[in-house]
């Protein structure tokens, strides 16, 4: 039977498992979870998340050296055997104990392991967020500036026409100016226009690793999950060992 601590250890993990896996959601976008992680109620929160983060990581640790010494205590072949010979019933409790220590031991360090990845998942998705957000205004730009160097163009063009058509006076000279002037916007438009496509290459780029190393994580934490669920079968099967 778990005790107190251990109980809301365990209901720790199996808390932090399910919002890992309503986290690796696919149809939910990372901008949707920012405005989630932005509601009120999170900001009168968000002071105090780093101190509560490093506390729950310390009581973690101290529960996990714990368990790792009661481990180490009940799993001594001497102490096991000395007590085997001196008093045969307490063999099977010495083993019951082992078997709570690993389990405790397990549930703590998985506690741990995935306390820090939640919060690595959170801040990727922040990341990625911005990123994204970044991307959109950066597309917005560039399209911005495409029909304003197509209105450049267009009036550029238009000027070649009046010019061509034009006399040989002081007004086509004064129109030869403003065409030139253009000529000027105009490439100056294409060079902006050149630097935020250089922009938004990289900023996708950028979005792109993001992504693979989210997907990265993803697949981490399935591997893991796995490792986890293993883990536990393997001590199912002690337990149903032991109970027979």
């Amino acid at each position: 039977m778990m005790t107190f601590q251990w109980t809301a250890v365990a209901s720790f993990l199996y808390g932090e498992v399910a919002v890992l896996l309503i986290l690796c959601i696919p149809f939910i976008s990372p901008l949707r979870w920012r405005k989630i992680f932005r509601f009120q109620l999170w900001s009168k929160v968000s002071p105090y998340w780093n101190k509560a983060f490093l506390s729950i990581i310390v009581v973690l640790i101290v529960l996990f050296l714990d368990a790792a010494r009661e481990v180490r205590k009940y799993s001594a072949s001497n102490l096991t055997d000395k007590n085997a010979k001196l008093y045969p019933s307490s063999y099977d409790l010495i083993h019951m104990k082992l078997f709570r220590s690993q389990r405790n031991l397990y549930i703590s360090g998985f506690s741990l392991f995935f306390w820090l990845v939640l919060r690595r998942v959170v801040s990727l998705i922040m990341e990625l967020a911005s990123e994204i957000e970044g991307n959109g205004a950066m597309q917005t730009q560039v399209e911005n500036a495409n029909e304003a160097a197509k209105k450049y163009m267009e009036e550029n063009e238009q000027l070649h026409k009046t010019i061509n058509n034009a006399k040989m006076d002081e007004g086509k000279w004064a129109l030869k100016a403003d065409n030139e002037k253009l000529k000027t916007e105009v490439e100056n438009l294409k060079e902006e226009l050149k630097r935020m496509t250089d922009a938004l290459s990289k900023s996708q780029k950028d979005a792109s690793a993001l992504k693979k190393q989210c997907d990265g994580l993803t697949r981490e934490y399935d591997h893991l999950l796995r490792e986890h669920e293993k883990l536990q079968n393997t001590t199912d099967g002690m337990q149903n060992k032991k109970d027979e």
